[in-house]
């Protein structure tokens, strides 16, 4: 997608240096565009961590690179790099809990590592494997566009040309995978075909991704939206000013349940309630084939000082940090919360529009726990 008409991407390997791979730092967009350089599995484990970059699918993406990274220090020995390798993926593991990109990128470098012999060789499959990590994402993406259009055209035959009307929650745009995003796909898609959209974009505290990098990502790409508090959903779907709810997924079991940022439980109810229609779009590699209750969805609790303050840019042109509560002020940050099958009207795939229950997913996707 573009930043200021120019194509990019939110992870790339430097084309002149590949052992540098390249990132934006999305802690201070829409603010200032800083491009990052991971050099050690140290900085692609810290970049996760610290949110330089966040979202399922490029978590899974930059995870893939951190292995590559951790290849090129490795012990030559067969048996330390195996173990070399081991630990740092249960470290790199434990950077974000919830998201399942995370483990599942993770497992498939190791995968791809055991099937060569030398370091040279390891190291060589491992640059190409997340290569085609961050290549998948992006056709993953594209292609739930073309599915989530169809959606979309159906509710705009039936307002003759008026806007549709889409409520989204956090940042499950391009700058959370690698291209295209997953809520945003069909949003983009639609634009392309012609279709009037308008995007009511959640501000998404604690961490502001809506109104941070959802609201400038979708004005880089001259696309109609309102900023709202995260509380002003439910009033809008009351009074007729939403036509559908697109949300992304950092968790999808594979009975159908949701994990996504804090929130998105709330507007699943809402929806409900006015009856409109709640989706849910992700790509296969966010579905976990191992869980069948969202309730076992590990759920990540954050730094209580990400909701007792707030950063922004001043009068100056500085970006600081303000406190919001009075000092002392002891705070819980749940990261996600999990929205029941029952509340998803369908999942958008790259294979297509699913039910939310474990037979219509296991129809669509019959391998199930091979991609595990």
């Amino acid at each position: 997608m573009k930043i200021n008409g120019v194509a990019h991407r939110t992870i790339w390997p430097n084309p002149d240096k590949p052992t540098e791979i390249c990132i934006i730092d999305q802690r201070v967009l829409p603010h200032r565009i800083s491009i990052e350089k991971l050099i050690t599995k140290e900085q692609a484990t810290r970049a996760i961590k610290e949110m330089y970059v966040r979202g399922a699918g490029l978590i899974g993406a930059t995870a893939g690179f951190g292995m590559y990274l951790a290849t090129l220090n490795a012990p030559e020995d067969a048996a330390d790099f195996s173990q070399y390798m081991a630990t740092y993926a249960a470290t790199l593991n434990n950077s974000r809990p919830t998201a399942r990109n995370l483990k599942w990128a993770i497992d498939r470098l190791l995968t791809a590592i055991d099937t060569v012999h030398t370091t040279q060789e390891k190291q060589k499959i491992a640059f190409a494997t997340a290569c085609e990590i961050a290549d998948e994402d992006a056709d993953y993406c594209r292609r739930i566009g073309e599915h989530g259009l169809q959606l979309i055209k159906e509710i705009s035959k039936r307002k003759q040309g008026e806007p549709v009307n889409i409520l989204t929650h956090c940042n499950a745009g391009w700058l959370a995978f690698v291209d295209y995003g997953s809520a945003t796909a069909p949003i983009y898609a639609a634009r392309d075909a012609g279709i009037p959209i308008h995007v009511w974009v959640d501000e998404t505290r604690p961490w502001n991704q809506g109104a941070r990098l959802t609201a400038w990502e979708l004005q880089q790409e001259n696309i109609a939206n309102t900023l709202i508090c995260d509380n002003t959903g439910g009033h809008l779907m009351q009074h007729g000013m939403v036509d559908m709810v697109i949300v992304g997924s950092d968790r999808t079991t594979h009975t159908g349940d949701v994990a996504n940022k804090i929130g998105t439980y709330l507007k699943a109810v809402a929806a409900k309630d006015n009856n409109i229609p709640f989706y849910v779009a992700l790509p296969s590699s966010t579905i976990d084939w191992e869980l069948d209750k969202g309730h076992d969805i590990p759920i990540e609790q954050r730094d209580e000082k990400e909701i007792t303050s707030v950063m922004g840019l001043d009068d100056k042109g500085n970006i600081t940090t303000v406190r919001l509560s009075a000092p002392g002020t002891k705070a819980a940050n749940y990261g996600f919360d999990v929205t029941p099958a029952r509340l998803v009207t369908a999942l958008i795939t790259e294979r297509g529009v699913v039910a939310a229950n474990k037979e219509e997913i296991h129809r669509l996707f019959p391998e199930g726990k091979t991609l595990t």
